[in-house]
């Protein structure tokens, strides 16, 4: 299990890939790291109404899961693998604390070079 928080920044509505398959796509500004990021998490099946309630510019807190799959193409037989992000539960999230959920980094006081001895020849 995943968690981040961000601006959610684009909301799709829900794509209905197959009679028995449907999913819903929005997209996650992460503002809060060095090198900001737009993130795709996609919503199946009885979620895709997960994101009903929110509205772009809200801040949210995605809880997802990492997905990986294989596919072969029939004609090259080629093989590639694709990711996807799928979003499990979401929730408003705190306006300051935009990001992934790690740890801050630990505050360190300036060493203090001035011990009050002079040892300078001049």
């Amino acid at each position: 299990m995943f968690s981040i928080n961000g601006k959610l920044v684009v909301k799709n509505g829900t794509e209905q890939v197959t009679d028995k398959f449907k999913k819903r796509e929005f997209v996650i500004a992460d503002e809060g790291s060095q090198y900001p990021q737009e993130i795709i998490f996609q919503l199946t099946q009885d979620r895709v109404d997960l994101l009903d309630p929110y509205n772009e510019g809200d801040m949210l807190k995605v809880n997802f899961n990492i997905r990986g799959r294989r596919w072969q193409n029939p004609k090259t037989g080629e093989t590639r693998f694709f990711n996807s992000l799928d979003a499990w539960r979401l929730e408003k999230a705190e306006t300051e604390k935009i990001g992934s959920d790690l740890p801050p980094l630990p505050q360190s006081e300036p060493a203090n070079l001035d011990d009050g001895t002079d040892d300078l020849p001049f």
